[in-house]
């Protein structure tokens, strides 16, 4: 399951939206798939400054521990909440309730610059 409309990168993580407001980003249903029964998630606190491609939390599982990465640069505007109690919402809908935070793009133009759902499913695909 690789919807359309989102961006996506090479690490496994989604983003929805254009960057002229807060996009919300994830991890991917592959993603969650290999990372089997998630148990716990680790996301920086609202008003945190993440950068492209560097770690901006964990996310634990049965298996192991996986980083996340920042897939644009920006502040972090929100966090899902529902996460703390039921973070195996990953699991179960990883594009929908399963969404980790929000950040405001420092430059909207570098969504553009992420991968497309073919190209991410050309990657997953190999």
């Amino acid at each position: 399951m690789i919807p359309e409309h989102l961006r996506y990168t090479a690490e496994h993580e989604w983003v929805a939206g254009d960057g002229s407001a807060p996009v919300r980003v994830g991890i991917t249903d592959f993603a969650q798939d290999a990372l089997g029964d998630i148990v716990y998630v680790q996301l920086p606190d609202e008003g945190a400054t993440v950068q492209a491609g560097e770690s901006l939390g964990e996310v634990e599982s049965t298996k192991s521990v996986s980083e996340i990465y920042a897939p644009i640069s920006g502040t972090v505007t929100a966090r899902n909440a529902a996460l703390a109690d039921t973070p195996e919402l990953i699991n179960t809908d990883p594009y929908g309730e399963g969404w980790l935070l929000e950040i405001a793009p420092e430059d909207p133009a570098a969504i553009a610059g992420l991968l497309d759902a073919p190209a991410y499913g050309a990657l997953i695909n190999k």
